[in-house]
């Protein structure tokens, strides 16, 4: 069976995904926004992906407790919180090292990793931050609503979920550095509102997480049936 490259139907999560994009561009287009404040927001949201993650693992371990552990094609049987253990030292190195690399490449700015995360919230205006809570809740619902409510917690498989949001940090990493040569040329309007309308078509027309989702999922049936 074909997949389907674009979806048809914009559903309420998409919808508030799409507004989430757009507010930053009209913000820095017509309202004034600094466009390297809609650049600290961007960064945080592998924190955001990284929390949720998280949230979906801890709540397929409650019900399944214990789950396959796949390494070089061995397969072990683990406890969850292993899994849950392993996504925080892993992710959080990546989150890290991907924080370091943006900080260092914002022209113009000396900012500490310590002190840009213990005071992230200084770094960002009321705008930015009702721009991180649109993304926040879009991402919330698009990831948890479904995943609870369709009862496909019950069967996750946790080695899936914890690799998920591992695409969104190479995406990220590029179009944040990208962006961040726009800036430094003066070039922030124009790299927020590309960026704004790439991000509406890869999350929402194309929803390639949940491509990746489905990837991994045919990925583990195929070993499944293999052993």
């Amino acid at each position: 069976m074909r997949l389907k490259i674009f979806h048809k139907r914009i559903t309420a999560e998409k919808s508030l995904l799409i507004v989430a994009n757009l507010l930053p561009v009209y913000g820095v287009w017509f309202a004034g926004w600094p466009a390297v404040e809609v650049f600290y927001v961007y960064i945080f949201e592998s924190v955001i992906a990284g929390l949720l993650t998280l949230t979906k693992m801890t709540i397929t371990g409650s019900i399944k407790r214990e789950d396959t552990w796949e390494n070089n094609g061995r397969k072990t049987l683990q406890p969850f919180w292993l899994f849950l253990f392993f996504f925080f030292i892993h992710y959080g190195f990546f989150i890290t090292i991907q924080l370091f690399m943006f900080l260092k490449v914002i022209p113009g700015k000396e900012i500490g990793l310590f002190d840009f995360v213990t005071h992230y919230f200084s770094y960002i205006s009321l705008n930015g931050l009702i721009m991180l809570c649109l993304f926040t809740i879009g991402y919330a619902y698009k990831n948890l609503y479904g995943f609870v409510v369709s009862g496909a917690y019950r069967s996750a498989s946790l080695m899936a979920l914890m690799f998920e949001p591992y695409s969104r940090i190479f995406i990220q990493q590029f179009t944040v550095i990208l962006g961040s040569f726009f800036l430094l040329f003066n070039g922030g309007k124009l790299f927020i509102l590309v960026f704004s309308f790439a991000r509406i078509v890869f999350e929402v027309l194309l929803d390639y997480e949940r491509r990746i989702q489905l990837m991994l999922r045919r990925n583990q049936e195929r070993s499944n049936s293999r052993s």
